[in-house]
């Protein structure tokens, strides 16, 4: 089917162009609000059109950068390309793309990394500035103008609501069952007008499955036929399969306290193959009837909505491997049955979070001894990607859950610290914290026992008896001793710490 056939409103048929006709259309310094979640939904021709615009322009001497703003991370057609040719001068609010992370952290882009929930607020609330053009890229336009989404919601509805003008990207390769899996909620309003938002389950439906869209605000139409570009994910290590196992064994013990029903709560999990390796373990586990709140679906989650151990997934985004994202496209019309697909300020919404019981499971770098989460930051000032929408989730969770290896760059960094060099999460927020070694439970300990709990059970045995000294050492010379530091010392852990330990002083 060509992408003319699914544009059925004349007045859009009349705006269709080429990508490079469409990208002429945005002007150096505009704010542009890009679809694309996770690697799904991006627009996948005008941003390239867009590159090669402003290469051409810098190779003539003339200025020519834009602010980007989009749901999550994109691919490298999008924040690649514009990188690549020094096209970006903002981005927000989360980004994964290797020449975006050395331009960041060179200082020649700006980055604003923001909670995913706060997105679309910030811009009603107009603290980003104007947002100029909006490139989105939908399913179908039917012929009364509602649109059909693709794989990713994000911040849409709002990029549609709030530029000046837009361009939409219509996708032929998305299947065209995918229409009724969305659940785009238009009932959120401006402060002190806000209601509750009436979800009450994960499988709720609030709002309609198309997005609308003024047609006197759309400037360009653009005829695609591309599948999203993502990669594999690798088989669970056996790292991972530790880490998975801790959690699943720690979801029965509190199924037997009678803190967790036996099909547990709805599961949020981040992205990444630690969290694939937990779903692949749910999979051969003793829990049914799950379901799922989150941000992202991934391969391991639909493969528990095919089997069906998951009875219900709602996220905003699906993030495949290309194999997976393949018989996803094809088996549309089944799984929306189970399936439902929100903006971001829906999915990431911390009353909902708070009201559905949610168990978060997300990723960090590294944690310190007292519970305290980095999620983003290398060295305390070198971003990785960002914190994506784990803080709406850790904050307001039923059980917060943090994982990671215990160990990085072949064991010569140790994941568990004295203190972390950037804090993500602060020890108010992290419930549990779990390596291949082991699960600490936080809940209801002070600092000093937290540590205790967290060097015995999840450091590595190399760095166990360096952090333990360093707690000692605290405990006798810190002034303070309701959460014991030595300032000048926290951060010089390796070497000199594990030679002090090996050295018995």
């Amino acid at each position: 089917m060509s992408s003319s056939s699914r544009i059925l409103d004349p007045v859009f048929r009349s705006k269709i162009m080429s990508a490079a006709e469409a990208a002429a259309l945005i002007p150096p310094g505009a704010n542009v609000g890009m679809s694309g979640f996770t690697g799904a939904g991006y627009p996948k021709a005008v941003p390239l059109a867009l590159a090669q615009r402003i290469e051409a322009a810098h190779g003539r001497g003339e200025p020519f950068r834009i602010g980007v703003w989009t749901g999550a991370s994109t691919a490298p057609e999008l924040d690649g390309a514009l990188a690549k040719v020094d096209g970006l001068e903002m981005r927000l609010p989360y980004q994964s793309d290797p020449t975006c992370r050395k331009q960041i952290n060179a200082g020649t882009m700006e980055y604003l990394d923001i909670h995913l929930s706060h997105v679309a607020q910030f811009v009603w609330f107009g603290f980003l500035g104007q947002l100029d053009v909006a490139v989105v890229e939908v399913a179908a336009i039917l012929e009364d103008g509602r649109l059909v989404p693709t794989n990713s919601v994000g911040n849409n509805k709002t990029w549609l609501d709030q530029a000046d003008k837009v361009i939409l990207e219509v996708n032929s390769w998305a299947n065209l069952d995918l229409e009724g899996m969305h659940d785009i909620y238009y009932g959120t309003r401006l402060p002190p007008y806000r209601m509750p938002v009436p979800l009450l389950a994960p499988g709720d439906r609030i709002g309609e499955p198309y997005y609308r869209c003024d047609p006197s605000k759309v400037v360009a139409v653009v005829e695609t036929d591309a599948p999203d570009r993502n990669t594999a994910f690798t088989a669970p290590d056996e790292t991972s399969r530790r880490i998975a196992g801790h959690i699943l064994e720690f979801f029965s013990h509190e199924i037997r306290k009678g803190r967790l029903p036996a099909g547990l709560l709805p599961l949020q999990s981040g992205v990444g193959n630690v969290a694939n390796a937990v779903m692949a373990g749910l999979e051969d586990g003793p829990f049914d009837n799950l379901a799922a709140y989150t941000e992202v679906l991934q391969d391991g989650m639909l493969q528990l909505v095919r089997s069906g151990k998951m009875t219900l997934a709602s996220a905003t985004a699906v993030s495949l491997s290309p194999e997976a994202a393949v018989t996803f496209n094809r088996d549309a019309a089944a799984l929306k049955k189970n399936v439902v697909l929100r903006p971001q300020e829906i999915s990431n919404h911390p009353e909902v979070i708070r009201r559905l019981g949610i168990i978060a499971m997300n990723g960090m770098i590294e944690a310190d001894i007292y519970g305290n989460v980095n999620s983003t930051h290398i060295n305390g000032s070198s971003i990785m990607n960002g914190i994506g929408g784990s803080g709406d989730f850790a904050r307001n969770a039923y059980l917060s859950i943090f994982m990671t290896p215990s160990t990085a760059k072949g064991g010569s960094i140790s994941c568990i610290v004295p203190m972390v060099c950037h804090v993500d999460h602060t020890e108010h927020d992290v419930q549990v914290i779990v390596t291949e070694q082991g699960l600490a439970d936080l809940r209801g300990l002070s600092p000093k026992q937290r540590a205790k709990v967290v060097i015995e059970n999840c450091a590595h045995p190399d760095y166990r008896p360096a952090l333990s000294e360093y707690f000692r050492l605290a405990l006798d010379r810190s002034p303070g001793r309701h959460t014991p530091h030595l300032l000048d010392e926290a951060f010089r852990f390796l070497p000199e710490w594990k030679a002090r330990a090996a050295g018995g002083r």
